[in-house]
C-alpha cells in the first residue's frame, strides 16, 4: 500500500513537472525502478529452468490477453446489435400501426367509391335534379380517387418499410447470436490460458516464486534500459493536454487495483478498460479494445509521445499502456497482477496513439 501511495504521488507530479519524477528510475538505467525489488533468495530451480517457465507463463497470458481482446470486441459488437434489434423492434411495431391504419382509410375510401360510383356517369347526370350538383360529385369522386390512389402508395410503401425492417432484424438477430458464440469461445479460452497458468505457477515453490517475479523485472528493466540507450527519451518532451490530464489522474488514481479480465472498474480492470474508461473520465469516448484503439485512434510518433498518449504493445496490439511522461506507463499488466507503473520499454511497442489529436 505504500508503494502504491508514493507511486501515485510521483505519477500525479509528472502531470505538472514532467522530467523530474522519473528520473530517478525509468529515465535513469543505471537505477532501479519505483517499487520493491526483491533481493535475492536462494532457488531449488536452475534460473535457466525458471525462465523457460516464464517465458511460458508470458505466452499463457499473451495468449489470454488475446482471447480478452476478442471476448471485450464480441461484448461490444453484441451490445450495439442488441441496441439496433431493439430500433428496429420499435420501428416494426410503428410500421403495423401505420399499415392498420392506412388499411382502413383504404377500405373506407373504397367503400365510398362504390356507393358513390354504382351507376354509370350518364345516368347519374340523367338523374340529377341539378347538374351542378352532379359536375360538383364528380369532381369530389375525382378527387377521392386520386387521395385512395396515393392511399394505396404510401401502403405499399410502408409494407416495403416493414419487409426491410424484418429483413434487418434477422441479420442483426445472427450476427448478435455469432458474437455470443464468439464471447462464450473466446471466455473458454482465457479461462484455460489462465488456469494452465496458474497450474504451472503453483508447482513453484515459494522461494521460485519470488525468483522468478525477480525475472520478469529484470527482463522489463532490461527491455527498458535498451530502449533508453538510443536517446529516445531527449526527444519526448511533449505536454499532456487539458483531456490528458484528466486521463492520467484517472489512470493512476487506480494504481493497486487487480487485474481482471473483461473489467471496466471501477473496482478491476484490465489494460484496456482502464486505458478506456481514463479517456472516458477525460470526456472523450475511445475504442473498448487495444487491437481496435491501435486501428482508430490518430498514430504519432513516439518522439511526439506526451503524457496521455496511449503506447499499444507486440505485434498483435494484444497490449496497451498510458504514457505519463519520463519514459513511464500505467496500466494494468496481466491476470494475478494489480494497475502499476513500468517502464515504457519494457514490452516490445508497436507504436502511439493519441485519442484527443
Amino acid at each position: 500500500m505504500t508503494t502504491a501511495a508514493v507511486a501515485l504521488v510521483c505519477a500525479v507530479t509528472v502531470l505538472t513537472a514532467p522530467g523530474v519524477a522519473y528520473a530517478n528510475s525509468y529515465a535513469n538505467p543505471a537505477k532501479p525502478a519505483p517499487g520493491p525489488t526483491p533481493a535475492p533468495t536462494p532457488t531449488t530451480a536452475d534460473d535457466k529452468d525458471l525462465e523457460k517457465v516464464r517465458k511460458e507463463l508470458d505466452r499463457l497470458y499473451h495468449d489470454a490477453a488475446v482471447a480478452t481482446d476478442e471476448y471485450n470486441a464480441a461484448e461490444e459488437r453484441a451490445g450495439e446489435q442488441s441496441d439496433e434489434l431493439v430500433k428496429l423492434a420499435r420501428k416494426i411495431v410503428k410500421g403495423q400501426e401505420k399499415l392498420d391504419e392506412l388499411k382502413e382509410r383504404v377500405g373506407a375510401a373504397a367503400r365510398a367509391q362504390y356507393r358513390s360510383g354504382g351507376l354509370p356517369p350518364q345516368a347519374q347526370l340523367m338523374l340529377s335534379d341539378d347538374p351542378r350538383l352532379f359536375l360538383d360529385g364528380a369532381g369530389r369522386v375525382r378527387e377521392g380517387q386520386q387521395a385512395t390512389k396515393g392511399l394505396l402508395a404510401e401502403l405499399t410503401r410502408t409494407q416495403q418499410d416493414l419487409q426491410a425492417y424484418a429483413k434487418d432484424a434477422s441479420t442483426q438477430w445472427q450476427r448478435l447470436e455469432a458474437n455470443r458464440k464468439a464471447k462464450a469461445a473466446a471466455k473458454k479460452k482465457i479461462k484455460s490460458r489462465i488456469a494452465d497458468a496458474e497450474k504451472l505457477e503453483a508447482k513453484l515453490e515459494k522461494e521460485e516464486r519470488e525468483r522468478l517475479l525477480e525475472l520478469e523485472q529484470e527482463t522489463a528493466y532490461q527491455n527498458q534500459a535498451a530502449w533508453l540507450s538510443s536517446g529516445i527519451l531527449e526527444e519526448i518532451n511533449g505536454k499532456a493536454s487539458a483531456q490528458g490530464k484528466k486521463a492520467v489522474t484517472y489512470a493512476t488514481a487506480q494504481i493497486g487495483k487487480p487485474y481482471e479480465w473483461g473489467a471496466e472498474g471501477p473496482k478491476t480492470y484490465d489494460c484496456s478498460g482502464l486505458t478506456s474508461q481514463a479517456w472516458a473520465a477525460a470526456g472523450r469516448g475511445i475504442p473498448r479494445t487495444s487491437q481496435e484503439q491501435w486501428k482508430q485512434l490518430p498514430r504519432i510518433d513516439i518522439k511526439d509521445m506526451r503524457p496521455g498518449d496511449l503506447i499499444i504493445y507486440h505485434d498483435d496490439a494484444s497490449h496497451v499502456g498510458m504514457y505519463i511522461g519520463d519514459g513511464a506507463i500505467v496500466h494494468a499488466p496481466r491476470p494475478g497482477r494489480t494497475v502499476t507503473i513500468a517502464g515504457a520499454g519494457s514490452m516490445a511497442i508497436l507504436g502511439v496513439v493519441r485519442p484527443d489529436r
